[in-house]
């Protein structure tokens, strides 16, 4: 059974949701699953300035927050984050900066990594987000596992072969962006349950 932590940063709940999906995708395929909001570092008045923001942060202040401890347990981990200006946005990154020491001992390295996204538009930048993210997880030496076109599910949510994206301006994920986000869990357990073997 692989250790498979999902760590996101949302700002609205967006990405919140996609999380709790790739949990339960996760989970039904066997994995030992941690799902771990990044802490929030933007300012009081940021937040206040939108009333989905604030109710966010509200509702979950009580939620476990992402640590470098969930870093090392997992065998496996998905990365979430809202696109901004085509890039991960500074929360999440501030999180990854931390863990230069995990990343120096190679503890971060052999595990299995996917990610997945969103953006305020259609073509607001989640492609790139995604492509910049894995930048990151080639210096780890992670061995990165995306949905590519291995299932109808992929299609049918909106064809992004490189991990779940969703255009928040619509709202809440729809139910077949929730289940592209089910599919990825389910690969990336199925594949730390291969590595490890």
């Amino acid at each position: 059974m692989p250790n498979v932590a999902v760590i996101y940063y949302s700002s609205t709940g967006t990405n919140s949701a996609m999380a709790q999906a790739v949990g339960e995708g996760a989970s039904l395929a066997g994995g030992e699953v941690r799902v771990r909001l990044v802490q929030e570092t933007a300012p009081a008045a940021a937040i206040d300035s939108n009333p989905a923001w604030r109710a966010f942060v509200d509702r979950t202040a009580g939620e476990p927050r992402a640590t470098l401890a969930d870093l090392e347990w997992a065998d496996a981990v998905v990365f979430g984050t809202p696109t901004r200006f085509g890039n991960v946005a500074s929360q999440f990154k501030s999180f990854i900066d931390t863990a230069g020491g995990l990343w120096f001992q190679g503890k971060l390295a052999n595990k299995v990594y996917a990610g997945f996204t969103s953006a305020q538009t259609v073509h607001g930048g989640q492609e790139s987000t995604l492509l910049a993210l894995y930048n990151t997880l080639y210096h780890f030496g992670g061995i990165i596992v995306t949905p590519g076109y291995t299932d109808p599910v992929v299609f049918e949510s909106g064809g992004n072969p490189y991990g779940p994206s969703v255009t928040a301006g619509a709202g809440l994920p729809t139910e077949k962006n929730l289940a592209h986000a089910r599919y990825l869990g389910k690969r990336v357990t199925e594949m730390a349950t291969k590595l490890r073997a």
